[in-house]
């Protein structure tokens, strides 16, 4: 009699199994269900910032079908609007992202439910860094607290403002990429004074979301802050980057896991060293995983070298 892996490998199950959709694959692993491999996502940016949304959506969607990810990520890179006086003195905007809208609708449409795909929101505090300067950040952090304060929360209105259009159109959640909870941007408390309410609003306002994804960016990142009390479905790290193994995560975190690829060395990475790299991951993390970079993967990556984790996965 086969055992249960040895069945979930069986040609028989296999062929159940290729007819699930990206999406029907993420459901899986958000309830940790096995599977012969996990969902995959990987994505880079496009650099279309200052073309309009339709051309943003038809890279996303060319990109997908190219690479048959599971998952779609979608990039987000126009700039938040900058106010006219001091770049602190920032009013709030109903609809900060028009030309982002714009894609998502697009993609909605192009994916047809097949698959779920998430908004890229990068948290205030790296908006404000984008509006002026990190070191301008610091300083008013330093010198006038509270207007840093207000700052933020005028930008976190209106980056919930974009997260239920964002959700309005389509979006399965958002992919909250926080940046700044890593000692070499922050102390600890700095982070929870100056950022965690304004993440924690965000994810509050779009609770009901079954997709929501904290991406939490950097080398020295204080992961033990986000185990609890999040209202996010999945964690994403870089195992790489930390230097934090995923078995290591797993043990304190019960929820889904996201990365195991390593991000900055992926073009160099053969089919061999990324299936090694898959299969410890998924090892660690157990069924509710999925399988993806620490975060996006060089610009300049090509197609055959993103094509060899397709044909390692047999996506």
């Amino acid at each position: 009699m086969l055992s249960r892996r040895q069945f979930l490998m069986s040609p028989a199950a296999a062929a159940g199994r290729a007819q699930l959709t990206g999406r029907q694959r993420v459901d899986h692993a958000l309830a940790g269900a096995e599977l012969d491999r996990p969902p995959f996502s990987f994505w880079y940016h496009f650099g279309l910032e200052k073309h309009p949304g339709q051309r943003h959506a038809r890279a996303t969607l060319e990109f997908h079908r190219k690479f048959r990810t599971d998952l779609v990520k979608v990039m987000s890179d126009f700039p938040f609007p900058k106010p006219k006086g001091n770049w602190w003195e920032i009013p709030v905007h109903s609809n900060p992202f028009p030309e982002q809208i714009r894609a998502l609708e697009i993609i909605r449409q192009g994916l047809a439910r097949r698959n779920y795909f998430v908004e890229t929101i990068f948290n205030s505090w790296n908006q404000a860094e984008k509006l002026s300067s990190p070191e301008q950040v610091r300083r008013l952090m330093n010198e006038r607290p509270q207007a840093l304060l207000d700052a933020l929360e005028a930008i976190n209105r209106s980056q919930i403002n974009h997260a239920r259009r964002a959700l309005a159109a389509g979006a399965a959640g958002i992919f909250l990429a926080i940046a700044n909870a890593d000692a070499k941007v922050l102390a600890r408390e700095q982070y929870r004074k100056f950022s965690e309410p304004f993440d924690k609003a965000l994810l509050e306002a779009v609770r009901q979301a079954p997709l929501n994804i904290l991406h939490l960016h950097g080398e020295q990142v204080y992961l033990d802050l986000f185990y609890k009390g999040w209202l996010a479905r999945v964690i994403h790290y870089s195992t790489h980057a930390t230097g934090v193994s995923i078995s290591e995560v797993r043990r304190s975190y019960s929820g889904v896991l996201m990365g195991g690829l390593d991000e900055r060395n992926f073009r160099r990475l053969s089919e061999d060293e990324l299936r090694r790299q898959w299969q410890a991951a998924q090892s660690a993390a157990g069924p509710k995983f999925i399988l993806a970079p620490g975060c996006s993967v060089p610009n300049d990556t090509t197609d055959q070298e993103l094509l060899r984790l397709v044909r390692v996965l047999g996506a």
